[in-house]
């Protein structure tokens, strides 16, 4: 099959509906590490039910449609699809429990053309289930290897943030550990390239890689430490683009540049190997009193 661009456009999502509660907040502060080291209260809030704050980035894996690619009627060669660039804006402070509505849909097709793939911009949005207010808005860019040439669109494309050519204001180093991969994937995403060695030597990894949300919640966690003073309560958004995967294990170094009251660039490498890991990032947050 190929992409039909109107039929794919019109697609239709199912409603999600999600209930959770303190221990999904646990699960997925422990899937990014929270915990590493023990005696530090600033990790504690988000493992510790008496003090609970939930990880801004949680949203990513509330209400969540599952392998909609493959699952639904899309045309798409989901074999071959990669998570391009990814976004979550909170509207407001993310409850550590409740019920919760996920509404999908895609919001744009690039035809980047015959063997070079397409992109396909997929938007979420997160409602309380009671009130319908708004929590989240989650934007994910898919790129589709193997989808170019069905007759789309050709551009423009969106901007990427630039990355300040200076040197950094502050980097935060995250250590990860071996088991991040198979406790992140409790949240619920269970593909199996994050905890099986022979899927991940079939994508051609010598081992299973951490998930990319996972990296992305690391980042936003030290963009939180480092522009927040560690209070989640002052993120607002943040955003960035895949551009090469961590095994568990390795070291994530955030490099963060200020760049106007309530908005920084951001860059997280592993300098192991020297590699970026998310590219062109940008976060907003509440500027201090």
């Amino acid at each position: 099959m190929a992409i039909d661009p109107d039929k794919l456009l019109a697609l239709r999502f199912p409603e999600i509906r999600h209930s959770y509660d303190a221990r999904t907040c646990i699960l997925y502060a422990l899937g990014l590490g929270a915990g590493i080291d023990p005696l530090d209260e600033n990790q504690l809030k988000y493992v510790d039910e008496t003090k609970l704050q939930a990880v801004p980035t949680m949203a990513n894996i509330l209400a969540y449609p599952g392998f909609w690619m493959r699952d639904l009627d899309t045309g798409i060669d989901w074999v071959r699809v990669v998570h391009g660039e990814h976004s979550t804006r909170l509207h407001r402070p993310l409850p550590t429990s409740g019920t919760i509505v996920g509404r999908s849909r895609i919001v744009d097709l690039i035809d980047k053309g015959e063997g070079r793939g397409a992109l396909v911009y997929v938007e979420r949005t997160i409602h309380d289930a009671d009130s319908d207010a708004l929590i989240a808005t989650l934007r994910q860019t898919v790129f589709c290897r193997g989808d170019g040439g069905f007759g789309g669109r050709a551009g423009p494309t969106p901007t990427p943030h630039p990355t300040p050519e200076r040197p950094a204001d502050v980097t935060i180093e995250m250590p990860t550990h071996p088991q991040l991969a198979l406790i992140y994937r409790l949240s619920g995403d269970e593909n199996p390239l994050h905890c099986d060695p022979a899927t991940a030597r079939k994508a051609g990894f010598d081992r299973p890689i951490l998930h990319g949300l996972a990296t992305f919640g690391i980042a936003g966690n030290a963009l939180v430490a480092a522009c927040c003073d560690h209070d989640p309560e002052r993120y607002l958004a943040i955003g960035g683009r895949f551009s090469a995967p961590v095994f568990p294990g390795e070291t994530i170094s955030v490099e963060i540049w200020h760049e106007a009251a309530g908005r920084a660039a951001y860059r997280a490498r592993v300098s192991a190997r020297d590699v970026n890991v998310i590219s062109n990032g940008w976060f907003e947050y509440t500027p201090q009193e």
